[in-house]
């Protein structure tokens, strides 16, 4: 077992008005909670979560943490986004989903030995709207954190 970090780098947001929503607002989910909140309308949204990577018998990685979600084998980090209400009440409509069995080995490998890794993606899907459903791969750029 080892504790590394993940950091999130969201670029091209959607904005604060988009898909019928006004006031929208993307966080990190931390078991039920959406945290570390930004308004869509911002130039960058940087989120950084502890994940603990734990070596399965059968070779293969789990990776822990109240921000990992889902099913031992299949876990993500969700990107949640809501709009706020006038009396500051988050409603969620949609969320996106970066699954950590999909890092790169050599990032995962970093991760696993405590390093801080790096995902760079655009946070807007190609109609305009809030990133959402299952990230593809191919949409984000995963690093090794240089300090």
């Amino acid at each position: 077992m080892a504790n590394g970090t993940v950091r999130i780098v969201g670029h091209h947001l959607p904005g604060a008005e988009c898909v019928g929503h006004r006031n929208v607002q993307v966080g990190v989910q931390r078991r039920r909670e959406v945290v570390d909140r930004v308004r869509g309308d911002v130039e960058e949204a940087v989120f950084t979560v502890p994940i603990e990577v734990v070596d399965r018998a059968d070779g293969s990685r789990d990776y822990r943490g109240p921000f990992a979600q889902g099913r031992p084998g299949d876990r993500f980090v969700y990107l949640s986004w809501g709009e706020v209400a006038d009396d500051g009440t988050f409603v969620m409509f949609r969320r996106a989903k970066l699954r950590l069995p999909l890092i790169p080995a050599s990032i995962a490998d970093a991760l696993a030995g405590g390093a801080t890794v790096q995902a760079e993606l655009d946070l807007t899907d190609s109609y305009g709207g809030p990133l959402c459903a299952s990230i593809p791969p191919a949409l984000i750029t995963w690093t090794v954190a240089r300090c």
